[in-house]
């Protein structure tokens, strides 16, 4: 299968304020059925943005990483009405039959939803439908800068 990037976009974020910003505005570009996959390093600011993304759309409570739950749902609002927004943290699998474990499978496809989805790399296989890749970047020598690099995919 063929990927076509359509845009690539990136941001300078200089803060965890500046990273969760970027969250609230990328936020604006999903809808039910939306899949965000997203990289970069242990404290590179993944669920910092998606704090920003629970903002946009009013979620109520505290979003937090679910490395150990693996799936953390929350209800959003779109418009007016409900949408479940799945925030998936992959890190801790370490075989790709555990995805079948978890409905990964099932949760992927679910058009009712937005998926958010840290550390993809073990379901690759699954994720070729993927909407936007989100990859943040550390700075060594600059401990708070971020790149933020957006790609919207189109299959």
């Amino acid at each position: 299968m063929e990927i076509n990037k359509l845009k690539i976009e990136q941001i300078i974020s200089n803060s965890e304020a500046d990273t969760y910003n970027a969250g609230k505005e990328f936020a604006e570009r999903l809808d039910y059925g939306s899949l965000a996959i997203f990289t970069g390093e242990l404290g590179a600011g993944k669920t910092q943005f998606i704090k920003g993304i629970g903002e946009y759309f009013n979620i109520a409570e505290d979003i937090t990483s679910p490395s150990f739950a693996i799936i953390n749902q929350y209800s959003g609002s779109l418009d007016g009405d409900s949408i479940p927004i799945l925030h998936i943290d992959l890190y801790r699998l370490t075989k790709k039959s555990e995805l079948a474990t978890i409905g990964f499978n099932e949760l992927i496809y679910d058009e009712d939803s937005i998926k958010l989805i840290e550390w993809p790399e073990i379901a690759e296989q699954y994720l070729s439908e993927a909407m936007f890749k989100i990859e943040i970047q550390t700075h060594p020598a600059e401990v708070s800068t971020r790149k933020i690099i957006i790609t919207e995919i189109k299959n």
